[in-house]
């Protein structure tokens, strides 16, 4: 019995310093790898894999839903387009006076007529 333990205890030692070597090779070609690739060249490819990753993946979108690409685009360019847009249309409001007695201000058209007895009220 004790030999057949030995021979078993020979081959599990050399499958253990096989996998350790196995290993030390890996951890060696990773700093090899490291040391040639920076970090910085590292972040910069999988950001622009990503990238490409995610505009393939909105083109393909984009080609399935037209019609609500369409209307988000125009909602957007009328969005930013709404001052110039509303500035062509006329002033409605109905009580131009409205505003006066809000802000408080009046204006005489031409002031060198003005009676300020006129404004006063009837005693």
């Amino acid at each position: 019995m004790s030999k057949a333990l030995d021979r078993q205890l020979v081959q599990d030692r050399a499958l253990r310093d096989a996998a350790l070597e196995l290993v030390k090779a890996d951890v060696s070609h990773l700093r090899m790898d490291m040391n040639a690739a920076g970090l910085a060249s590292r972040f910069a490819t999988r950001m622009s894999e990503g990238a490409t990753d995610l505009y393939e993946e909105a083109v393909e979108k984009a080609d399935d839903n037209r019609g609500v690409l369409a209307a988000l685009i125009a909602a957007v360019v009328l969005w930013f387009a709404r001052n110039p847009l509303l500035s062509l249309l006329p002033d409605m409001d109905d009580d131009p006076a409205a505003d006066d007695e809000q802000s408080g201000e009046w204006e005489y058209e031409d002031t060198e007529d003005y009676d300020p007895e006129l404004d006063e009220p009837d005693a």
